[in-house]
């Protein structure tokens, strides 16, 4: 199975939030009903890359469904990602059962800033292009401001450049 970022930001933006299971499994279930034949250890790498690149981001979500709400790290779409529902994503809903989360959009917004924040500082000049690109990505996407993350950028560019 060869999907794209922006559809596994899809598949997890359909049900808001996923656990990394929870996603492996409605992967699993699009290339069965895609009639395609995957190698499912592949999905952690596939996974970790839109991690990585900011397409899906970790975050403690609450579960809606429990009695003692419940938090649980699950995958978010990211600040990058423009969410695509791929070829029968319409159907997972029906086929798995996954609880209602509550995403506190302004606290991810905050853990992704300083994870930019702690990636800005060791950051090669290609990755700090991408870092520099996805701290605008982020004011748009949540409440925060990334003005330190590119100060920071800028001045490890300033720094490799003499």
């Amino acid at each position: 199975m060869n999907e794209t970022k922006d559809e596994l930001a899809g598949v997890v933006d359909l049900f808001g939030a996923l656990t990394r299971a929870e996603l492996a499994e409605a992967l699993a279930e699009l290339a069965f009903k895609q009639g395609k034949k995957v190698d499912e250890s592949a999905f952690e790498s596939v996974i970790e890359d839109a991690v990585t690149d900011y397409y899906l981001v970790e975050a403690e979500v609450e579960s809606d469904g429990g009695t003692d709400g419940e938090e649980a790290t699950a995958l978010v779409p990211g600040p990058v990602a423009f969410p695509v529902l791929p070829e029968n994503g319409e159907d997972l809903p029906h086929i798995m059962d996954v609880p209602e989360r509550s995403v506190n959009r302004e606290r991810i917004g905050e853990r992704v800033n300083d994870r930019l924040l702690s990636e800005a500082e060791t950051a090669d000049e290609e990755r700090a292009g991408h870092l520099l690109d996805v701290s605008y990505d982020l004011e748009a996407w949540a409440p925060v401001s990334a003005g330190s993350v590119r100060d920071r950028l800028d001045e490890s560019l300033g720094d490799r450049a003499n």
